[in-house]
């Protein structure tokens, strides 16, 4: 059997040697770093995707050391393969910081300021992708096109109007589910995310179409205003799961005791990883939606977020819970409350004491 063919290319002053068919994207995100351009719509889990939002556009100063011609014109990464001797400039570019600050412009034409009230604030990576390569203005004056929210089934729903075309969630319907029911409706600027016939999306496996998904379009219905993922703690859990596809293998987004939501682990680069027993990380919809309780779970340990975002900060290792003092002082005994003013707050309901609850107060234990 003979080797694989391996290729020299040089990447913002990098060199590395990948396989002969490795892209430049690819090749540039084993270096890692600054160095890997961003990408919106490719998702190496997905055959066919990538070359439609265009933020990863690079310069390639020397073609190959048969043909050291520069091309002519930025090119898509994530669609290109790399050549022997190939040198590509990414950051080291003013070209491509100047086109990567015009991508972004065009990909927030038409995106709303939603960030305040967006469930995906703090993990979006459009959000990211804006702080880090955009301008702080904008020189749009039109009228910015708007939908209505659509309930694709019981547990998702859909936000067009921030939707930026990356076509990953038709890409998971068409490869993962055995029944693709929505796609691209209309063309051009009225170019919409739309379920066929008006049908709802029931699959079992339709859930993942919220994890690729790189800006708030696709929500969970079950977590939606619930929390900030801020305020909620990343745990790495498992179960075994009855369905054969179905990984089992979870991050747990939690406050306390409490799980608010079920995501499929995901890695530096936010796609979805590989699971301990070879299969692709993708969750059914009973592991994501229905398995809400701790006791669903065994819990593995924090995660460890090695991606650059708000969830980053705390990782919730080694940390020491403070410890009562009033029973020390008292000699053992345990305080007792001089005054209950449950009963004439008017605040909280009156079946509900909160200083027994073993959870956060929620607004539904409030009038």
């Amino acid at each position: 059997m003979s080797e694989q063919q391996l290729f020299k290319v040089t990447i913002d002053n990098i060199t590395i040697d990948v396989p002969a068919g490795t892209t430049i994207l690819n090749a540039a995100r084993q270096i890692g770093g600054e160095v890997a351009p961003p990408a919106m719509c490719y998702y190496s889990k997905l055959e066919g995707s990538g070359g439609k939002c265009r933020t990863c556009l690079v310069e390639v100063s020397k073609g190959s050391e048969k043909d050291p011609r520069p091309m002519p014109k930025l090119v898509a990464s994530c669609r290109t393969t790399v050549m022997d001797g190939m040198e590509v400039k990414n950051i080291t570019s003013p070209k491509v910081i100047d086109a990567r600050a015009g991508v972004v412009e065009f990909l927030l034409l038409n995106h709303p300021l939603d960030c305040p009230i967006c469930d995906q604030a703090g993990e979006c990576h459009l959000q990211d992708l804006s702080y880090e390569h955009g301008k702080e203005g904008t020189r749009y004056e039109f009228q910015r096109r708007t939908f209505h929210k659509v309930d694709l089934g019981d547990k998702i729903q859909l936000h067009m109007t921030r939707c930026i075309m990356c076509f990953r969630c038709v890409f998971v319907a068409d490869q993962l589910t055995e029944k693709r029911e929505h796609g691209i409706l209309d063309r051009g600027d009225h170019a919409q995310i739309a379920t066929f016939i008006q049908k709802n999306l029931q699959n079992e496996f339709i859930g993942n179409v919220i994890d690729v998904c790189p800006v708030g379009a696709l929500t969970d219905k079950t977590f939606r205003f619930k929390n900030r993922v801020w305020f909620t703690k990343p745990v790495n859990a498992h179960r075994t799961c009855e369905n054969p596809k179905c990984c089992g293998e979870v991050q747990l987004w939690m406050r306390g005791d409490e799980v608010f939501r079920v995501t499929a682990r995901k890695d530096e680069w936010g796609e979805v990883g590989q699971a301990s027993n070879g299969k692709t990380g993708w969750i059914c919809n009973v592991c994501r939606f229905d398995k809400k309780h701790i006791k669903d779970w065994v819990i593995e340990g924090p995660t460890k977020v090695n991606r650059h975002s708000v969830i980053a900060q705390g990782h919730y290792v080694g940390v020491i819970k403070p410890q009562e003092t009033l029973p020390e002082v008292l000699h053992g005994r345990q305080p007792k409350l001089v005054m209950d003013i449950h009963d004439v707050s008017e605040v909280n309901k009156p079946n509900i004491d909160l200083s027994l609850l073993e959870r956060p107060a929620h607004s539904t234990d409030f009038k």
